[in-house]
C-alpha cells in the first residue's frame, strides 16, 4: 500500500500501524493467488466474446421495446448467448424476475408437479427459498407444498461434502423424487460451498442411478468463478440472478435460467402463462445494462473474488476462523467469517456501509427482511439496490454470529471497506 494511502486512514479513519501492517502481510501471502485467478478471468472473457460475435450483437440489440414485445432481438439474442455461454439448450434472461430466489422458484414450481418430491442434497437451502418451498415460518399459499409437491433434505456430511449414500438410499425408495436441488453457494450456512469437482461428482452419480431425475443447481454468486459451470458438467438446468455475478454490477435486475429446452420452457410458463412463456415480455429499455454488465462480468468477478481472499487473509491473521480459507480453491465469491457475537457482526456490516460509495451517511440495523425468518443486517451502499456482486456484507443475527461478504466492482474501494471493518472490531490476539 502507498504511503499516502495509509495517511489517508490513519488520518481520516484513525487505522492502527497494526492493521495497515496485516494488510500488508496479507497482500504478499496472497499475490499468487491473484495471479492464478488471472488465467480464469481471461478465459471467460473470451468465452463471451466468442458468444457475442456469433450472435453478431449491434446496437439495434439494445433497444426499447413495448408492450406484448414480439420481435424483440435484444431479449432473444441474449438468451441464446447465455445459452451458448453455458453450454445448454435454451435460456431465460429476464429483467422480470425480481431476485434470484424468483428465478429459482420458476426453475423448481415449473418442473414439479402435484405428488413429486424434490429432494434437497447440498442441506437446507438459501433462507430466502424456505418459505417457497413450505417449510418457513411464514409459509402458505403458493408454496410447492401448498400446490401438494413433496419436500426431503440431506445434510451434508461434517466434512461439508454431499452425502452420497443417502442420496442412493432415498433415489432407490423413494420413485416420486423428480428433482435433486443443489446450491452451488453455502448461503447463510456456515459452510464450504461445493466446488466443481464435487458437483460433477455428484451430478454423475445421481444420474448413473436414475436419468430421469432432474438436477437443478442453484448458480448465484458462482458465475464464472471457474472456467466450467454445473452445466458443463451435467445439470440439467440452473438459475441465477443478474445483480449478482453475471450482471456485472450494471444490470438493473433480473435473473436467468438455463438448461435443456423443455425444462426452460416449463419454467418460463411459471414466469408469465402457459402457452406464451418467453415469447412475450418488453424489455423495458434496459437490454444495453444487460448485455454490457454481463460482457464486464469476468473481470468484475474477478475483483470480487480479490477482496473476498483479502477478507479472508486479513482475518485469519487477527486470528477469526473463515470459510473458505484464503488459500482454498474457490466456487463462489461469498466469505464468511466468523466473528462470534452480534456486536461484532454489526459493528463489521456497518463500517462495510461506511465506506461504499452510495448510501455511505447510513448506519445499518438489523431488520424483518423480506423472505427471512431471522432479523437480517445488510451493508450495501451500492448503486443497484441490493446488489451483491457490489461491495457488501450481510448476515442473519443467529448463532454462531457469522457476516458474509461478498462484491466489489472496484478492488481498490473494496479494500478500504475491508481494512476499516477489521480496524473497527479489532482482533481475537
Amino acid at each position: 500500500m502507498q504511503n499516502h494511502v495509509k495517511k489517508y486512514l490513519k488520518n481520516k479513519y484513525s487505522v492502527e500501524d497494526r492493521i495497515i501492517q496485516i494488510y500488508d502481510k496479507a497482500m504478499e501471502e496472497i499475490s499468487d493467488k491473484f495471479c492464478e485467478i488471472e488465467d480464469i478471468k481471461e478465459l471467460n472473457t473470451i468465452k463471451i466474446l466468442d458468444a457475442f460475435q456469433k450472435e453478431k450483437v449491434s446496437e439495434s440489440h439494445f433497444q426499447a421495446t413495448t408492450g406484448y414485445g414480439y420481435g424483440d432481438i435484444g431479449r432473444d439474442g441474449i438468451d441464446r448467448i447465455y445459452s451458448n455461454i453455458f453450454h445448454t439448450e435454451s435460456a431465460l434472461v429476464r429483467p422480470h424476475f425480481v431476485n434470484g430466489t424468483h428465478a429459482i422458484y420458476c426453475a423448481i414450481s415449473g418442473n414439479l408437479r402435484p405428488g413429486d418430491t424434490l429432494l434437497a442434497a447440498s442441506g437446507k437451502p438459501y433462507d430466502t427459498l424456505h418459505n417457497a418451498i413450505g417449510i418457513g415460518k411464514k409459509s402458505g399459499i403458493g408454496s410447492l407444498k401448498d400446490y401438494g409437491i413433496f419436500y426431503k433434505e440431506i445434510p451434508l456430511r461434517g466434512d461439508f461434502s454431499v452425502d452420497l449414500e443417502r442420496v442412493l438410499d432415498i433415489l432407490k425408495e423413494d420413485k416420486t423424487i423428480k428433482m435433486v436441488h443443489l446450491q452451488r453457494s453455502r448461503g447463510y450456512s456456515y459452510r464450504e460451498s461445493l466446488s466443481i469437482k464435487m458437483m460433477e461428482e455428484v451430478i454423475s452419480f445421481i444420474k448413473n442411478i436414475r436419468r430421469d431425475v432432474i438436477v437443478f443447481v442453484d448458480n448465484c454468486y458462482g458465475e464464472f468463478v471457474d472456467t466450467l459451470e454445473p452445466t458443463d458438467l451435467g445439470a440439467d438446468l440452473i438459475a441465477g440472478s443478474l445483480i449478482k455475478n453475471p450482471g456485472g454490477g450494471i444490470s438493473n435486475s433480473g435473473g436467468y435460467i438455463a438448461g435443456k429446452d423443455e425444462f426452460v420452457e416449463q419454467a418460463s410458463f411459471r414466469l408469465t402463462v402457459p402457452g406464451i412463456g418467453g415469447e412475450c415480455g418488453s424489455n423495458f429499455g434496459v437490454m444495453r445494462n444487460m448485455y454490457q454488465g454481463l460482457f464486464l462480468s469476468p473481470l468484475i468477478t474477478m475483483e470480487a473474488l480479490k477482496s473476498a481472499i483479502l477478507c479472508s487473509k486479513m482475518g485469519e491473521l487477527l486470528g477469526y476462523e473463515t470459510i473458505p480459507k484464503s488459500s482454498t480453491l474457490r466456487t463462489d465469491i461469498v466469505q464468511a467469517i466468523k466473528l462470534g457475537s452480534p456486536e461484532k457482526v454489526i459493528e463489521f456490516c456497518r463500517w462495510i456501509q461506511y465506506s461504499s460509495p452510495v448510501d455511505s451517511f447510513l448506519t445499518c440495523e438489523p431488520w424483518d427482511m423480506p423472505g427471512y425468518d431471522d432479523k437480517v443486517i445488510m451493508a450495501s451502499g451500492s448503486f443497484i439496490q441490493g446488489s451483491s456482486i457490489e461491495a457488501s456484507c450481510d448476515a442473519p443475527i443467529r448463532e454462531p454470529y457469522v457476516a458474509y461478504y461478498q462484491g466489489g466492482l472496484n478492488f481498490c474501494q473494496a479494500k478500504i471497506g475491508i481494512i476499516l471493518a477489521y480496524s473497527k472490531i479489532g482482533g481475537l490476539k
